[in-house]
């Protein structure tokens, strides 16, 4: 995988789906070498209208690879795949 992959995690403070999943995503990062970039959704207009409702919202340049929780059997296979 190219250290150039990286996730994006669009979370919340007190959101406790979104701390789950950023846990959660730690041992796939660590497996494929990829960055994980965490923007918070109540700071930028533009992505709280786009996943208000949403997050944890996981992306992948702009893809959206699962939200609420991590699928991390799709994750998984999604990086394997681009890798």
């Amino acid at each position: 995988m190219s250290q150039a992959t990286n996730l994006t995690l669009i979370s919340r403070r007190y959101c406790h789906l979104c701390a789950e999943m950023e846990a959660a995503l730690a041992p796939l990062l660590a497996d494929f070498g990829v960055a994980l970039d965490v923007l918070d959704v109540d700071a930028d207009p533009a992505l709280e209208a786009l996943y208000d409702e949403l997050v944890p919202v996981l992306l992948h340049e702009r893809r959206e690879l699962c939200h609420y929780f991590l699928d991390e059997s799709k994750v998984r296979d999604y990086l394997s795949k681009i890798g």
